[in-house]
């Protein structure tokens, strides 16, 4: 038994003993143990009183002192305070410590809440994002950063990739924003850099690209042309150079489709994005179907399968170069005796589908992640061979993001190869709807 209770014990003593002493002066027990039991409980509600006048002023007054069970409680809860605020001064030091760190990145930082809220800023965010401290916590992002891409961008939930956009307040700075959920009530770290450097950087290789490739057009076909002439002469000359003049029309050839895909990227990166229009895929992928039987000359099998209603709003021509690549590109790897299926229709999400799957030699996994960048080949040999640039997934990934789509790639070595072009709803038209209203 601890001191506090000794006290107790003992006072509970004395009153019995002064109750006793009372009743029996006044020759009433009963009497004696009701007065004794009711000045007993006052005394413990004017402690309680005390307890409950701290509770509502704890962080200006002093905690009551006391004796016995009220003593042992005063100084449980005189524990329990110094606790939390030891907490309270070390949670204070980690956010200090926090806001200094996030205040001393280079790039800018926005804590937000589970609602999008913000909760806190750092100073670069305030100079990219135009955003106000401390006018603006609070506030859903959403509401002061109203660029149309980064709204979709926050709503979607997709966060695995970063979004690039000109700054809210300056459109000559061009920033890339990349969101971090973390926490497990939906918070999430925004992070912001200013890109411009390497976006100016891009913008001079992607000219840089355009203008050599154009200028390599003009002296490759004047190159074919004589090559060709040569080739034509049948004279003794004509015969013995003939064999190196093949070569050399093979490989002028090559490089006139290695320019022409250039010109094709460069245009995707650089040409505005034109408004979209109804498409009419079943017709775009028949066509492609009819090319692919062509250059299969009936050595492969190839299945079709459309959904008659679905259209889709974007670039007809654009859309045919990307469809057209892997359906080709799958005629080229698949062996002979092969099986290719080209489906298009609409998943349960509403999103469209077109797929290619073959049974070619199939795709290392390592490899997948790069097949969409230029020049990038898993065999150089028999891509060359077959006359492939290395540039056909790169234009069907652009093709794609001008069409709010991306590229699947499924693949295993010996089992075949699935690409699919995800297109996302607000691209979808049905064709139903669309003779409906004309």
């Amino acid at each position: 038994m601890n001191a506090f209770w000794k006290i107790e014990a003992w006072r509970i003593l004395i009153f019995v003993v002064a109750t006793l002493l009372f009743g029996a002066g006044i020759d009433n027990y009963l009497l004696a143990a009701l007065v004794g039991s009711l000045i007993y409980l006052a005394w413990h509600l004017h402690s309680l009183a005390r307890l409950d006048g701290w509770l509502s002023e704890y962080r200006t007054a002093e905690i009551p002192e006391g004796s016995g069970i009220w003593g042992r409680v005063y100084d449980r809860v005189r524990g329990i305070t110094r606790h939390h605020q030891q907490d309270m001064d070390a949670l204070h030091r980690g956010l200090e410590r926090y806001q200094q760190t996030t205040k001393a990145l280079p790039e800018g930082a926005v804590t937000l809440g589970p609602n999008d809220e913000i909760e806190l800023i750092n100073e670069a965010a305030t100079s990219l994002l135009g955003l106000k401290v401390p006018q603006d916590v609070g506030s859903p992002i959403t509401n002061l950063v109203r660029d149309p891409q980064f709204v979709r961008y926050i709503q979607d939930r997709k966060f695995s990739e970063a979004l690039e956009i000109p700054s809210p307040i300056n459109l000559h700075v061009q920033i890339s924003i990349r969101i971090v959920p973390y926490g497990e009530v939906n918070q999430k770290l925004l992070l912001v850099s200013d890109v411009s450097r390497l976006h100016k950087l891009e913008e001079i290789r992607r000219d840089f690209i355009a203008n050599v490739s154009h200028e390599m057009k003009s002296p490759l076909t004047v190159i074919k042309g004589y090559v060709e002439s040569m080739m034509d002469d049948t004279s003794e000359f004509g015969l013995k150079w003939k064999k190196a003049l093949s070569r050399v029309d093979q490989q002028t050839d090559r490089m006139c489709r290695v320019v022409e895909d250039l010109l094709q990227l460069s245009s995707l990166e650089t040409s505005p994005a034109e408004s979209p229009i109804p498409v009419d895929m079943p017709c775009l992928i028949r066509s492609v179907y009819s090319e692919a039987l062509e250059l299969s000359n009936g050595q492969h099998g190839i299945q079709l399968k459309i959904d008659e209603t679905l259209y889709l709003a974007g670039n007809f021509n654009q859309l045919y170069s990307a469809l057209s690549n892997l359906v080709f590109n799958a005629i080229q790897y698949t062996p002979e005796r092969g099986r290719i299926s080209i489906d298009w229709h609409l998943d349960q999400d509403n999103h469209a589908r077109f797929s290619v799957r073959d049974t070619g030699p199939g795709i290392e996994h390592e490899h997948l992640p790069r097949l969409t960048e230029r020049f990038y080949r898993v065999d150089t040999a028999r891509s060359r061979e077959l006359g492939g640039t290395g540039l056909g997934l790169a234009i069907v990934k652009h093709v794609l993001q001008r069409h709010e789509g991306s590229l699947a790639i499924a693949s295993e070595p010996g089992k075949g190869s699935t690409f699919t072009c995800v297109f996302a709803p607000q691209r979808v038209v049905d064709k139903r709807v669309l003779k409906s209203s004309a």
